[in-house]
């Protein structure tokens, strides 16, 4: 049973770091986490903050956008750079925070469908390297969640959240080829479920349709965020067999772009229509599901960032409070 109740996703507009750590830090206190803002350049963006972290894997920008290179150059500083002064920001607001804290990097099999070989077509083309990719990765997050300790000696718990918007496209063969004429081949569900044990206990986020709940449930995920609005009830058989198997919902309720927002019981509708029609005890709610924005805030405004963090968190109350009368009145 989760105690968080709502978090975001990740990323927030604008290159003010100090500022959207202390929005999450106010909006989500049960569970903030580290804040990107790709609207920095080069190295902020999922790949390059991600790619940051890999060990003995540099890589350059091309044309083509981020390819392994030969050694770090200036664009594998400049994402080790942004990546340290968020650092620092974490530290200075957040020196005396006790509890959980989500931190989040780009999953291998987005990564490797983004990252292009040396000499060739992208990582996901070729099996050795996309197992080289994720046990770099594997170690470079591990040692970017003991820096967070250390920083952050009251931390009591890191949640890592792998972001794989790419996993669908992964696993159906429709990520196009390096040269954009065609696609590379599927991606069998074992390999995915192989690497993805690299990561114990980790939330995978997935904002596309498609998302595979029963492939990332037997990998032993600790939870599965999604956009609630690209739920189809097809999917709905395996997202009760996740529950059932103890995988916590990150729930997607409110939009990642400006837009009026509604009151909270609007907010928590989505999520409380699902666990009726899934036929769950609706007392059990509030500690298996966690809200969140739909999918990352960057193209939002900096006053939608903190309106739409406090709804999800007022949505969690509902939730929490009086989940019975918000399903009869749903």
């Amino acid at each position: 049973m989760s105690t968080w109740e709502a978090t975001g996703v990740g990323s927030h507009p604008g290159d003010d770091h100090l500022e959207a750590i202390r929005v999450v830090f106010g909006e989500v206190p049960n569970l903030p986490y580290l804040p990107e803002l790709p609207a920095r350049g080069v190295g902020a963006d999922m790949i390059g903050r991600t790619a940051g972290l890999l060990v003995d894997l540099p890589v350059e920008v091309q044309p083509s956008g981020w390819r392994l290179a030969d050694r770090p150059g200036r664009d594998h500083r400049r994402a080790v750079d942004h990546l340290r002064r968020d650092l620092d920001g974490l530290e200075e607001i957040a020196h005396d925070y006790a509890g959980p804290l989500k931190l989040q990097v780009c999953g291998p099999w987005t990564l490797a469908g983004a990252v292009e070989l040396k000499f060739g077509d992208k990582m996901l083309s070729d099996h050795g390297a996309v197992r080289d990719l994720t046990e770099s990765l594997a170690q470079g997050v591990a040692d970017h969640c003991a820096e967070v300790r250390r920083r952050l000696p009251g931390v009591t718990e890191i949640v890592l959240q792998l972001d794989e918007p790419g996993l669908p496209g992964v696993l159906a063969g429709t990520v196009p080829t390096a040269s954009g004429f065609g696609r590379l081949a599927a991606v069998e569900e074992w390999r995915v479920e192989e690497s993805l044990r690299l990561f114990p206990d980790a939330v995978v986020h997935c904002c596309a349709p498609s998302v595979p709940f029963a492939l990332l449930r037997r990998a032993g995920v600790r939870g599965i965020s999604v956009d609630a609005s690209l739920l189809r009830r097809r999917d709905e058989d395996a997202v009760g067999e996740a529950v059932e198997a103890g995988v916590t919902l990150f729930l997607g309720v409110v939009p990642g772009r400006d837009t009026r927002l509604p009151d909270a019981g609007v907010v928590a509708k989505p999520a409380l229509e699902l666990w009726r029609r899934l036929g769950f005890d609706p007392e059990s709610l509030s500690g298996r599901a966690v809200l969140t924005p739909a999918c990352g805030l960057a193209g939002a405004s900096p006053g939608y960032v903190k309106a739409a963090l406090a709804a999800c968190r007022k949505a969690a109350r509902v939730l929490r409070d009086d989940p019975a009368s918000g399903m009869q009145g749903g």
